[in-house]
């Protein structure tokens, strides 16, 4: 049995709070695996033959889309909640 006991006393602050919203970059590349397996999955099946290259380009462009969309509305929002709206 061991000793060793990492959490410091008088410090009151979770790094993460439990109700905190999920990270754009987790939901985004969910996403992409989630959209890979369901290619995987239709040109198995063939019902369509799937080029490669292009399926990689446009998950890319798309999780790249995301990622910089995603970020820019968390930033806004982190934005928005930081103002007391005091002069």
């Amino acid at each position: 049995m061991s000793s060793y006991d990492d959490t410091r006393p008088g410090d009151g602050q979770d790094p993460e709070p439990a109700g905190s919203p999920a990270r754009v970059g987790t939901v985004v590349w969910g996403l992409i695996v989630l959209a890979l397996a369901a290619l995987i999955i239709i040109s198995r099946l063939g019902i369509v033959a799937l080029n490669g290259t292009y399926v990689l380009i446009g998950l890319m462009i798309g999780a790249g889309a995301a990622l910089i969309i995603g970020g820019l509305l968390s930033a806004r929002r982190r934005d928005n909640k930081s103002t007391s709206g005091k002069s």
